[in-house]
């Protein structure tokens, strides 16, 4: 028997960590962060993580767990939620899953997709296309799989290249391959909520953030990341708003030219989340005035949150 996960999920400046926090004090749980930035330590303005008051109330689990100099990965994230999931519900507390990076959570649910091995001579041909050419390699991929290139940033090189060389190793969209790749069951019993918001209440939030962070000092924090030796390549300062915030520190940017490219891209940010959201199976919309009555209700409703009723079925693999 596997224990369940309460899931909340939502676009970016919803209010996840604040309901996932009340949900954790309501229901005696402690919260599993899913953010694939929110893992590094000195990343602290620009990922909006809890305030260490809140942290001291409420246990938070992968939040500072990762040097900033190096990458930390999917495989990484699985285990160590993994990890944090036996130990929540070895102390008889409830495991909540709070996240921003919905790969991470679809990983945590469903296991890892099972991707073609790597082509070492096919990554390097792909690279150098980039190098030459990044608006034509994303134009393949809107050829090649139209739903990959609409869910993943411009600007994301990583993820781009590895769509295309799945999709070209596989001779199939990789957003296919996905679709078919969910196991007969999950990897645990689960209910995911997702926080809806009226989109120009969503618009203001963010533009709210990108103001507070930037005010808090983010432009300093990038600045020390990279006096520290962490290098302007590293993925931890791919985050938005960081990326930004360099540019600002290496003098290219003034900082309201850094603060309207953070808003612009939190924005298209939020609406690659929804998307994928709209197309995921087995969630649970809340969008009420007060989401946690909302969500303890609907737990209260189908049996609390204790162990599911279903065996593990197959399991994708990790």
């Amino acid at each position: 028997m596997k224990p369940r996960l309460v899931v909340v999920v939502g676009p970016t400046a919803a209010g996840k960590t604040a309901v996932g926090v009340a949900l954790a004090e309501r229901l005696g749980g402690e919260v599993i962060s899913a953010d694939a930035f929110a893992v590094y330590r000195r990343l602290d303005i620009g990922t909006a993580k809890p305030a260490a008051a809140v942290r001291a109330r409420v246990r938070h689990h992968l939040v500072d767990v990762a040097d900033p100099r190096e990458r930390y990965s999917a495989g990484t994230f699985l285990r160590d939620a993994d990890a944090a999931v036996t130990d929540i519900v070895a102390r008889a507390r409830v495991p909540i899953v709070v996240g921003g990076t919905h790969f991470y959570v679809r990983a945590l649910l469903y296991g890892l997709f099972r991707e073609p091995p790597k082509n070492v001579t096919l990554r390097a041909q792909l690279e150098h296309a980039w190098a030459e050419d990044p608006a034509r390699l994303r134009a393949r991929l809107a050829e090649l799989d139209p739903e990959s290139y609409r869910r993943i940033a411009a600007g994301d090189r990583q993820r781009i290249l590895r769509a295309l060389e799945v999709t070209l190793l596989a001779g199939r969209p990789m957003s296919e391959l996905w679709r078919e790749e969910p196991c007969c069951k999950p990897r645990y019993p689960f209910r995911m909520f997702a926080l809806s918001l009226p989109r120009e209440v969503l618009h203001a939030r963010i533009s709210q953030r990108v103001e507070a962070i930037f005010a808090a000092g983010l432009v300093q924090e990038a600045r020390s990341l990279l006096e520290s030796g962490v290098p302007l390549h590293a993925h931890a300062l791919k985050a938005i708003g960081y990326r930004e915030a360099c540019r600002v520190v290496a003098g290219e940017w003034s900082e309201a030219q850094a603060r309207q490219a953070t808003v612009v891209a939190t924005r298209q940010l939020a609406k690659r989340q929804l998307t994928w959201l709209r197309g995921e199976r087995d969630v649970t919309w809340v969008g009420g005035d007060d989401p946690v009555a909302e969500i303890v209700a609907i737990l209260e409703a189908s049996g609390g949150t204790g162990a599911g009723a279903e065996q593990d079925g197959d399991q994708c693999s990790g």
